[in-house]
């Protein structure tokens, strides 16, 4: 054999050689690249799927907020209407008539007056003189004060072991705390 041949042998079993290596290496490039795109859908999918729970997290969170909103503006307009029968109803009683008033204040006194009490009577109420002609005050031994007092109608009543309020507002407030429950049940069913 000669020595060109020998040469173009080496040169062909390395060109063989080298086709085979480079055949190999993209095989295993293609696989690489398959491989890397398999794990970058798997990973795309995975966010997707974290993105959509944190979504539906967030609208979720968002819709509990609404629904937290929406109860307390229909709780706050429940407090105003129930605001407005109380103040309709404290202006009723400032423009209670006499007998009303002589009716009313009897059992209160009755109710909450103790022997000796005196009664401050506020200085806009107009039938003073006539609850202090009422029979419970003779038998309760009640004194009626010269002073008035600055409230919103009613009167109080000054006890050696406790003053009671009973003002309109006072009244009212105490009715409130009671039947509040009651009064919306029936107004908002």
């Amino acid at each position: 054999m000669s020595e060109q041949a020998i040469v173009e042998r080496i040169i062909s079993d390395a060109e063989e050689e080298a086709r085979a290596i480079i055949s190999s290496a993209e095989i295993k490039a293609e696989e690489t690249v398959r491989k890397a795109m398999m794990r970058a859908e798997r990973r795309k999918e995975g966010e997707r799927q974290s993105a959509a729970r944190k979504a539906e997290s967030i609208l979720d969170g968002r819709a509990a907020t609404a629904r937290l909103d929406c109860a307390k503006i229909l709780l706050a307009e429940k407090r105003a209407v129930i605001d407005e029968i109380y103040l309709r109803a404290l202006n009723q009683l400032r423009q209670i008539g006499k007998a009303d008033a002589l009716y009313l204040f009897e059992r209160l006194l009755k109710e909450y007056a103790e022997e000796g009490d005196e009664i401050v009577f506020a200085d806009n109420f107009l039938y003073a003189q006539d609850v202090a002609k009422l029979s419970v005050v003779r038998e309760r031994k009640l004194k009626v004060s010269s002073k008035k007092a600055k409230i919103d109608g009613g009167l109080l009543l000054i006890g050696k072991n406790s003053d009671k309020n009973l003002s309109f507002s006072a009244l009212l407030a105490e009715d409130r705390e009671l039947m509040q429950a009651e009064i919306a049940s029936v107004i908002f069913g």
